[in-house]
């Protein structure tokens, strides 16, 4: 499958929007209508409730989502294209809230003459709470049909209430093989693409250069287009694979550390080391590291996992993730990615255990629930005389002068009686602590 593909002679008309001679490949190669967009047919397609709804001219309000590349723009246009209505595009870059009252009021003038209005916002995410909540009477009146498009999950970057009002539309990037027949068919396209200039490429380059830019077909138009002149400019005839690795030496990786993507590579990240794969978890890591991560971000994430993952089943693990913390703040970059990878392989195959962090989870929802128990009297603190005629410290058996160390009694509040929080695993070394606590909560309840 392919974003672009073939015009269909049945399709409905073009918009209106005319792409100038010497606008990026890009723009000349965009599908016009949803019938020659074929890449996102598990979405879009026509049999589809949302691509029969569009095809129809019955087009909801809609939240594209998907990463740079993938057809967002593309979708908006067609839209447009297969409404009888206006389209109007704003960018939440440059627009404000101003910007969208004019486009309203435009909008509802329209309106009154029978006529709606696709309001195709880029980047919607962009805009601040204000400003999506501005948006929200028109939509719901139906006065503007908004189309919204964002890389940013929309649970986390639009408002709940233009959520509840629109649909959300996830479009992925394009594979590999469907980016290379975008890229073959903008090569021999005479009248929008570069078939003029007589270039061609060998698989192996068309190959490259869609693995270079992650599904973006923006970027990979752009990157042929480059290529394609600077072959032409040259008078050869082809474009080769040593060409696109001359072109494309800095491969910048997708990645926002502030969004979606940030996240996912962390729980990938974590839930690796928990599945003991190192592997992966070493791969995730670097992922996140060399997309611009700050490396104290995972090293943070490997202490808190070292203690509330690997816990009790290894404490050492603990003592070597701080201590790879440690030094790679004294060696920095790149030597101090060694102790850190030392770090994310031991956590990933060291046994695991969450019993201490389930006994904290236990301890906190016990004191919310029965508040502030008094304190047994023998466990107070007596350092006045009044205190100790009181009874504070009084009965109390110090397990340091007691035969094996140990005094068989319980210390919790009265009213929580045999409560136990921690429950420990037999995992690792906390099969001894297990066997070794079985036998003093015995001895505690009297079994000596």
């Amino acid at each position: 499958m392919e974003l672009f593909d073939r015009a269909d002679p049945h399709s409905p008309p073009e918009p209106s929007v005319e792409v100038a001679l010497d606008a990026p490949l890009a723009d000349r190669m965009r599908p016009r209508t949803l019938d020659e967009l074929s890449g996102q047919d598990g979405v879009l397609g026509p049999k589809t409730p949302i691509g029969r709804a569009i095809r129809a001219d019955r087009a909801p309000s809609i939240i594209l989502w998907g990463p740079p590349g993938c057809g967002k723009t593309t979708v908006a246009r067609a839209i447009a294209a297969h409404s009888k209505g206006r389209f109007v595009q704003l960018s939440a870059v440059l627009s404000g809230v101003a910007e969208v009252r004019v486009a309203v009021a435009q909008a509802e003038h329209e309106r009154r003459s029978g006529r709606r209005t696709v309001l195709f916002i880029d980047e919607i995410h962009r805009f601040n709470r204000a400003q999506q909540d501005a948006l929200l009477p028109h939509v719901e009146v139906g006065t503007v049909t908004l189309v919204g498009a964002t890389t940013e999950n929309p649970s986390f970057a639009v408002n709940a209430a233009v959520l509840s009002r629109a649909q959300v539309v996830r479009l992925e990037a394009l594979e590999p093989e469907a980016l290379v027949e975008v890229l073959r068919r903008a090569l021999t396209d005479a009248a929008r693409g570069l078939g003029s200039l007589g270039v061609s490429a060998d698989d192996e380059a068309l190959d490259a250069i869609a693995r270079h830019v992650d599904g973006d077909a923006r970027r990979g138009l752009g990157l042929l287009e480059h290529l394609a002149r600077e072959v032409h400019g040259e008078g050869r005839a082809e474009a080769t694979l040593e060409d696109v690795r001359a072109a494309a030496r800095d491969k910048a990786l997708r990645y926002d550390k502030g969004g979606e993507e940030h996240y996912n590579l962390a729980s990938a990240f974590i839930k690796s080391l928990r599945g003991s794969d190192p592997d992966a978890a070493i791969y995730y890591a670097m992922r996140m590291i060399e997309a611009g991560d700050d490396p104290r971000f995972v090293l943070r994430r490997m202490i808190t996992f070292a203690s509330e993952d690997v816990g009790l089943a290894d404490s050492r693990a603990l003592e070597l993730t701080v201590a790879a913390d440690r030094a790679f703040e004294r060696l920095g970059p790149p030597e101090g990615f060694i102790p850190l990878s030392h770090a994310v392989i031991y956590l990933a195959l060291a046994p695991k255990s969450k019993s201490a962090y389930n006994a904290l989870g236990a301890v906190r929802e016990e004191i919310a629930r029965t508040g502030a128990l008094p304190v047994p009297l023998r466990l107070r603190n007596a350092p006045t005389k009044a205190m100790k005629e009181w009874g504070y410290g009084r009965e109390y058996r110090d397990p340091q002068k007691e035969e094996g160390g140990f005094v068989a009694e319980r210390y919790l509040p009265e009213a929580l009686g045999e409560k136990e929080f921690y429950a420990p695993t037999t995992r690792g070394t906390e099969g001894k602590i297990a066997a070794h606590l079985a036998r003093l909560r015995e001895r505690a309840r009297g079994g000596h």
